[in-house]
C-alpha cells in the first residue's frame, strides 16, 4: 500500500514496514543517478539513526539497501491534526536535542511528525544534515514557524511554548531564536 509519493521517493507499506525507495531521476546520467541516491540513502538512515541516539524519537531503521530504506511503522496521527501548546513545547525539546546533536532537519513541519503513544516521532529526513551553524538552526527553526503561522490558529502561542521547550534542551536557543527574527525581516524585504 502506497503511504506518500514525492519529487525524491515512493513511500509503501509491506506488512507492517514502511520502505521509502528513491526513484531514478531520467534527467541525469545513469551512474551519477545511482551514486546520488545511494549516498542520499546512506545520508538519511544514518541521520535518522543518530537522531534517536540523540534522544529525539524516530522509526526504528530495519534494513538499508542501495536506493531503499526499511523502518519501523509508527501508528499514529499526524501531529499537524492534534496540535496544541503542550505539543509545540514537546517539539521545541526535541528539535533542541536534534540541533545540540549538530542535525537539522531540513523539513520542520507538523506534517512531518506523528503522534503515537503520548510520543511525537519526527519523520522524513530526507532533506536532513549536519551542521552546527545559528543560520542552518535558524532557518530550520523558521520553517517550522512558517508551518504554525499557515496552518495553525493561536500560532503566536506556539511559537512561545516551542521557544519554552527549545531553551529547556539547547544552550544556544537565545541565539538561534534572534537568528529567527533576522530570518523573518530578510524574507519581509526580499
Amino acid at each position: 500500500m502506497y503511504l506518500a509519493r514525492g519529487a525524491e521517493a515512493v513511500i509503501k507499506l509491506e506488512g507492517n514496514i514502511v520502505v521509502k525507495e528513491r526513484i531514478p531521476k531520467n534527467y541525469r546520467l545513469q551512474q551519477i543517478d545511482e551514486r546520488i541516491r545511494k549516498e542520499r540513502t546512506r545520508s538519511e538512515a544514518r541521520l535518522i539513526s543518530e537522531a534517536r541516539r540523540a534522544g529525539v524519537p524516530t522509526p526504528v531503521i530495519y534494513d538499508i539497501q542501495d536506493f531503499r530504506i526499511e523502518m519501523q511503522y509508527i501508528d499514529g496521527r499526524p501531529l499537524k491534526y492534534v496540535m496544541d501548546e503542550k505539543m509545540s513545547k514537546k517539539i521545541g525539546q526535541l528539535v533542541g536535542r536534534l540541533h545540540s546533536s549538530g542535525i537539522i532537519h531540513g523539513d520542520l513541519t507538523t506534517s512531518n511528525m506523528i503522534f503515537s503513544n503520548d510520543r511525537i516521532y519526527l519523520i522524513d529526513f530526507g532533506l536532513a544534515y549536519t551542521d552546527s551553524s545559528l543560520e542552518a538552526q535558524g532557518v530550520d527553526v523558521h520553517v517550522l514557524f512558517q508551518t504554525f503561522e499557515s496552518t495553525h490558529s493561536g500560532y503566536e502561542e506556539l511559537i512561545a511554548s516551542f521557544y519554552q521547550g527549545y531553551r529547556d534542551s539547547f544552550e544556544s536557543a537565545d541565539a538561534v531564536m534572534e537568528r529567527v527574527k533576522e530570518i523573518e525581516k530578510r524574507g519581509r524585504y526580499a
